[in-house]
């Protein structure tokens, strides 16, 4: 447990460190606190050593660790930080009833980027833990049908799907008869591994060896139909921090990015309230500088969706985590209209 003369340095030292990018010295606090550098010197060594601090290789002064970001976050800050301006703009948005919900969702996110200068994701309803009770295909026109797909929470899914040249209409939808027989109930996620070991038995190897291409086709559907709805802003705007100066660093990090890998990083967090992963806590080495704060909301009944923002770990917590938390709540609201 901390003294609150170590909390003190400890919230200011995160939240000086967040206002410069420098690391932070013992005369920067003195001048602060009105106490003696020596002390302050001393009492940086103390959180140095617990863990709460650290060193940089170019300077003489400190940063925060990851720890000790979670130590400013979970004890120090507090809800009621007066930042309740920013939400009038929010309030604002979400009033606007000739907005639609789509729409709003992608406004909503534009605007907390701008709001931060970070990076913002929302994520909407995922099939990824559907099973599946029926599947139909429906031809639209020359080469194109769609794939129907009715889930157990009562979701009906749909794809447009190219037919591969020269195939028969009929032979899709004998297609569509065994894949109904041996994908019912099967959770949408494990389509792929369950197909391939189906169609290794010879009962139906016969009938499915020359649709490859209609099997491949339905593949390509599925996987989408796994994926979140979602919603990315300001993705360039970490090239604005100072933390990512490293041009290695920033393509890693973009590249991250563009292959929507960002997503599935945010839909492992919990669901059950705010979450923060705080740089090595990062399972992806591309985000090992990073923060990822996300914070659910509910869509209807038991599903939920998430909304994330992600940064450098030197970022404006006691701005961010109200923001979210609060946008978080209007999006609740905006499924419940």
């Amino acid at each position: 447990m901390l003294s609150k003369r170590q909390e003190l340095i400890l919230k200011l030292t995160v939240e000086e460190y967040v206002k410069t990018a420098d690391p932070v010295g013992s005369r920067t606090l003195s001048e602060l606190l009105e106490v003696s550098s020596a002390t302050i010197r001393n009492e940086m060594a103390n959180l140095e050593e617990l863990g709460y601090l650290e060193k940089t290789h170019t300077s003489s002064g400190r940063i925060p660790s990851d720890f000790g970001y979670h130590y400013y976050i979970e004890t120090i800050l507090s809800d009621k930080d007066n930042f309740t301006d920013s939400f009038t703009v929010i309030d604002e948005l979400f009033s606007n009833k000739d907005i639609k919900r789509d729409e709003a969702i992608k406004q909503a996110m534009n605007l907390l980027s701008q709001m931060t200068n970070y990076t913002t994701i929302a994520l909407g309803r995922s099939a990824y833990g559907s099973k599946i009770k029926k599947i139909e295909l429906l031809p639209l026109y020359e080469n194109v049908a769609l794939l129907i797909i009715v889930t157990n929470l009562g979701h009906v899914e749909s794809k447009n799907i190219k037919i591969p040249f020269n195939t028969d209409i009929e032979d899709m939808k004998r297609v569509i008869e065994i894949f109904n027989d041996i994908l019912f109930d099967c959770p949408i996620s494990k389509v792929s591994e369950k197909l391939h070991y189906e169609i290794d038995k010879q009962k139906i190897k016969d009938m499915l060896i020359y649709n490859k291409s209609i099997i491949d086709a339905f593949l390509d559907a599925f996987t989408k139909f796994t994926q979140s709805d979602y919603y990315l802003a300001g993705q360039s705007k970490m090239l604005n921090q100072p933390d990512f100066k490293d041009i290695s660093r920033v393509r890693e990090l973009l590249s991250f990015f563009e292959m929507n890998d960002i997503f599935k990083l945010v839909e492992n967090t919990t669901n059950t309230g705010l979450s923060v992963t705080i740089g090595k806590e990062n399972s992806v080495n591309a985000m090992r500088d990073c923060t990822v704060i996300s914070v659910p909301y509910q869509l209807s009944g038991t599903e939920k969706g998430t909304i994330a923002i992600v940064g450098p770990t030197r970022m404006e917590y006691q701005k961010v985590i109200p923001l979210i938390k609060y946008l978080a709540a209007h999006m609740t609201k905006l499924y419940k209209e």
